[in-house]
């Protein structure tokens, strides 16, 4: 909307090169109110993309050691990621040599994840994502253990969380992964899309109206390119976009909304 603004506003007052001026200068203000200030420059999407690609699978090894030892289960769910990645064979070893190096006792993520801070922190939703690409890792054995959920604060006191914020995500996303493949897979159905959704039986059809475009929003492929998830890695989010989707149909159903 700003570009056409700064187009015309441009031109106005001085003719051509306005325009072109006022393109460039709407075009910032647009991807700056779409995906935030990290976002503002298109040019470093690519270091973007290295750093949170690096991040995501540092942290995964430092999390899938958390209890001690790496089960077969997150071994696996490391292998289909790399394998939704269509990651080829020399990237495929850089992955797995980074989760070793995450994985090993010595070596220390918060210089990983100040780096990430800096470069991707100002960015809408690049936070969030990797917490929830985290969050499904830890999830991958069926067992959310006590190291692993004080891993994941840890990580998540470093992005900015609060304990109450990061309580609210780690709950919306369990529930989220009860409506894997978009089928609910509980007897308490219901109940787990009230969670995924972020909301209460309590709240009116208008609050879950809006939790759920909120939801869809920050899992769009565009908007998350945009702000610097690689795209092989969306396809995490078109699964999470089935769950909240599924989630949401089986409310509305219930107040035949």
């Amino acid at each position: 909307m700003f570009k056409i603004i700064g187009v015309l506003l441009g031109y106005y007052f001085l003719g051509i090169f306005g325009a072109f001026v006022g393109y460039l200068v709407g075009s910032f203000i647009d991807r700056y109110r779409a995906y935030g200030m990290g976002a503002i420059n298109p040019l470093t999407n690519a270091h973007r993309q290295t750093v949170f690609i690096e991040t995501v699978f540092i942290l995964m090894g430092k999390l899938a050691k958390a209890d001690g030892h790496i089960s077969q289960d997150e071994i696996d769910h490391v292998e289909n990621f790399m394998q939704k990645l269509g990651m080829s064979s020399d990237h495929r070893q850089l992955a797995i040599a980074l989760f070793k190096q995450g994985a090993s006792p010595d070596f220390d993520v918060e210089s990983k994840l100040k780096e990430f801070m800096a470069v991707c922190g100002h960015t809408n939703s690049l936070k969030q994502m990797l917490l929830i690409y985290l969050i499904v890792m830890a999830l991958s054995d069926g067992v959310l253990d006590a190291a692993e959920e004080g891993l994941l604060k840890d990580f998540a006191l470093h992005l900015g969380y609060d304990q109450s914020a990061f309580q609210q995500l780690l709950r919306m996303v369990i529930n989220q992964s009860h409506f894997a493949g978009g089928q609910a897979t509980s007897a308490t159905a219901l109940d787990d899309a009230y969670k995924a959704l972020g909301v209460s039986k309590e709240s009116s059809n208008q609050e879950i109206k809006r939790a759920y475009r909120k939801l869809m929003s920050q899992y769009h492929p565009d908007k998350l390119m945009g702000q610097g998830v690689p795209e092989d890695m969306i396809s995490m989010a078109t699964a999470q976009t089935q769950e909240v989707q599924a989630a949401y149909d089986l409310i509305k159903k219930s107040r035949n909304m």
